[in-house]
């Protein structure tokens, strides 16, 4: 355990690759456990870290979340909150985290939201007279509900690699926490939109409303077909996901007419770009969870925690805390893969619930979107706003710590996570 560990750490300092650092320290760890005879259990972890049915899902979900970015449906979610909202003040800020809460049950994943979002809603804000600071910051503080609203491509990569939780019920477990994450965000939009005398956009016009929601309807429907097709039994999740997306590639060539031949294969690239690394990333992570469960780490970190403190209110705060500190050197799925192996074993061996731990940590990691000095959400939008980075991180503290609040109701109140699951069983 000392070599990999020893092994990790300074591949990690110097910069070196995330999947690369998990193979290698992985490959210490299986050489020190035992020997040139473990050394073929590398090749056939890897293999079956990415041989699941399930894992198909993932680029079919991504490749969804292209098409709907490239089909312009962006620009009609804006439409529509804009009229609904239009004359209250701060209209474009509260649109903002209104269209991020829609566009999340169709992409699901953070970065595409803050590009698509923020190449929208980044420039009207600024011409408004929103600082480019602060339309960087909610955008992509609003950004990272993608990934808790179903569908989720960091819920079925969690769902491959822990294997404890079914996908639908982690999908059913996301949709509470991701609702009262946008009004938290909503609540501190608001009160800044009065403290700053933020301009209004508009005057309401419900009918011209009810217009721009219609052309809007048939995108909408992409989680309804991915959900209803699992709920009712009729498909799998990867059956599904297929299914959402040749729905999409219809509905951006039939129905709206703004996706050409060229979009979908720009789409198609990106997904196998994006699919590469995901899947290399659990390939790794198969090596170094095996070794993690066969030389008793699991254990140790449960020990560990018990020996601070007893409380399980004090040891999930104690792990909350740990999960934002990682994510403040990794990304979401780097970081995932490298603890999931590790913590959510210790924390079922204390009596967590498996479900609402998987909530927690994917809510504490999603914020890793938003933390420096990694921050990708952030840094994309302050990257689209014009903004040095570090005038983004000043200005989006307010939203960061409405985040931080959900996450410590969401620790908390473990019924609130399970519930909709619950009706669901």
């Amino acid at each position: 355990m000392t070599s990999a560990l020893t092994i990790f750490v300074a591949l990690i300092l110097i910069g070196t690759p995330i999947g690369v650092v998990m193979v290698m320290s992985g490959l210490a760890g299986v050489w020190e456990l035992g020997g040139v005879a473990f050394l073929q259990i590398v090749a056939e972890r890897m293999f079956s870290g990415v041989a699941g049915y399930l894992l198909m899902a993932v680029p079919y979900f991504i490749f969804t979340s292209e098409l709907m970015n490239r089909a312009g449906l962006t620009e009609r979610l804006v439409d529509f909150n804009n009229a609904l909202l239009g004359r209250v003040r701060g209209a474009l800020s509260h649109v903002n985290i209104t269209v991020s809460l829609f566009f999340s049950g169709l992409t699901g994943a953070a970065i595409t939201d803050t590009v698509a979002v923020g190449k929208i809603m980044i420039p009207a804000m600024k011409r408004e007279g929103y600082s480019p600071a602060y339309a960087a910051a909610v955008t992509a503080c609003s950004s990272i509900i993608g990934p808790i609203i179903p569908p989720s491509v960091v819920m079925v990569i969690y769902a491959a690699i822990l294997q404890n939780v079914t996908v639908l019920d982690l999908f059913a477990a996301g949709i509470l926490p991701g609702i009262l994450m946008a009004f938290a965000l909503l609540v501190v939009s608001v009160v800044l939109a009065w403290l700053r005398d933020f301009p209004r956009h508009g005057d309401t016009n419900l009918a011209a409303a009810a217009r721009a929601f219609l052309p809007t309807i048939p995108a909408l429907l992409v989680p309804v077909i991915i959900l209803g097709g699992i709920l009712s039994g009729m498909t799998t999740i990867t059956e599904a996901s297929a299914f959402a997306a040749m729905y999409t590639v219809l509905l951006g060539t039939l129905f709206y007419r703004t996706l050409t031949v060229r979009e979908i294969w720009g789409a198609l690239v990106a997904t196998v770009r994006f699919s590469g690394v995901v899947f290399f990333l659990l390939a790794a992570s198969a090596v170094l969870g095996w070794f993690v469960t066969r030389s008793g780490i699991a254990r140790d970190a449960a020990g560990l925690i018990t020996s601070i403190s007893d409380l399980w209110v004090v040891q999930i705060m104690l792990v909350n805390a740990l999960l934002i500190v990682l994510g403040t050197v990794l990304d979401v799925v780097p970081a995932l893969v490298v603890v999931a192996p590790v913590l959510v074993p210790a924390m079922v061996q204390l009596g967590f619930d498996p479900l609402h731990f998987a909530i927690v940590m994917i809510l504490a990691l999603n914020v890793a979107n938003i933390t420096p000095p990694v921050g990708m959400t952030l840094m994309t939008a302050s990257q689209i706003a014009g903004v040095p980075f570090e005038q983004a991180i000043v200005t989006s503290l307010p939203f960061y710590l409405s985040h931080l609040a959900v996450i410590v109701i969401v620790s908390l109140w473990p019924g609130f996570v399970l519930f909709l699951p619950g009706l669901l069983n």
